[in-house]
Formats: structure tokens, sequence, C-alpha cells
């Protein structure tokens, strides 16, 4: 069995004040509906989790009832930080899920195949990211306002979600971070902390997140 749990407990700072980037239209629906029909709808996942702030539950229960998704869904309050609600989803799926799919709410673009390709990879190693090869030149300053290094693009991914795991796999990294009180970006960060292999699966597919107000129009572009 195979879950997923849309991330959706943040505030999207950097979309602006009083601004939820979860519930803005695109392309017809909020950002995050078209997160959760995708999810409902590729073969390979079972059910849903979604993590939300507390004081949006209600709004989550009543898009969940308008969307009549077709895999059975959950709702759970997010924690303080990314990995606290992760932690809390993972405390929900079921008890007999062997791989979970996490995936930021508002990241309503991926592509099934990658989500199938990400499950795939995660049951044979354990853990599996959807990742794209960096094309631009990146360089590294220290003081933000002058090139302190360049750093070869050959090597470099820019990592997306999914992020797939064998559901022990997860819950023994992020028990890890939690026991060292460390703070991680992401969860394949947990992974390296524990020594786990994350296979990259790469997507060649525009996968955008939403973050700022003008990511809206590409998004909506893609959708259409």
């Amino acid at each position: 069995m195979n879950s997923a749990i849309i991330v959706a407990a943040g505030r999207g700072a950097r979309m602006g004040p009083g601004m939820d980037k979860l519930f803005l239209e695109v392309a017809g629906r909020p950002v995050i509906a078209h997160t959760l029909q995708r999810f409902s709808d590729v073969d390979c996942i079972d059910e849903l989790i979604v993590v939300a702030r507390e004081e949006l539950v209600p709004e989550f229960e009543d898009l969940l009832k308008a969307l009549h998704l077709r895999k059975p869904q959950r709702i759970v309050v997010g924690g303080s930080q990314r990995q606290d609600s992760v932690w809390n989803g993972l405390q929900a799926v079921s008890p007999k899920a062997e791989i979970v799919a996490i995936q930021d709410g508002a990241r309503p673009c991926t592509p099934a195949e990658v989500i199938a390709a990400t499950i795939a990879a995660a049951r044979e190693t354990g853990a599996a990211v959807a990742a794209q090869r960096v094309t631009d030149t990146i360089k590294e300053s220290e003081d933000d306002r002058s090139i302190a290094r360049h750093l070869e693009r050959s090597r470099l991914w820019s990592v997306q979600t999914p992020q797939t795991f064998r559901v022990d796999v997860i819950r023994r990294a992020l028990a890890a971070v939690r026991q060292k009180g460390l703070s991680v970006t992401d969860d394949t960060a947990a992974c390296e902390l524990i020594g786990q292999p994350v296979r990259l699966v790469e997507t060649t597919a525009p996968n955008p997140k939403v973050t700022v107000p003008a990511d809206l129009a590409y998004v909506g572009m893609l959708l259409r």
C-alpha cells in the first residue's frame, strides 16, 4: 500500500501578508485542489493524508467534500516546522502502508509518471526524490555582495517533491532529527543524517512550486 502526505501547513510568507497561497485560484480551482486531485487520480497512491494548519481544518474539510476524491483521505494538524508536520502526517498513515510520498501542497503540476517513478525507486532503495539538473551557472557568496567561489553545475541538482520513502526509513530518519534537536529543510536531509542513500529521479517536465505571486500565471498555463 502507498500513501501520500500532502504538506499544506505552511504560511507562505513570501506570497505576501494575509494571503494563503494554497487557496488562491489558478486554472479555475485553488492551488491545493489541483495537487490533491493529481495524487488522487494516480493509480499508485492508495490514500491521502492532508497536513493543515489547525485554523484551516474546516476549510480543508469543505474542500475535500467538494472535490469528491476517489481515494480515502484524512486531515491532520501540522506542527511548528515542516519536519513536525511531516511527522504528524506519518502518524496518520495506514498501518498497511509500505511507501509514503511526501508532496508540497503548493506544487500542483507534478507529472503522474514522476510520482510513480519515485515510488518504484523508493521501494528498491528506501528513499527517492524528484529532481532536475541545474542548468544555470551557480556561484557562492559569503557576504551577499560578491562571488566567493564557482560551483560545478554538472554535479548540482534542484530537489523537488515528491520525496518518497519506505515508511520505516523516513520514520527512523525523522526520529533521529527530533532526537538530536535539529532542523532540516527537507526530508531527504533527514535521510542523510542516518546514512540512508536517496535515489535521484530526474524529471524533465516542469514541476514548479507556487512561492510568489508571479508563479501563478506560469502554473496556470501548465495546468491549462
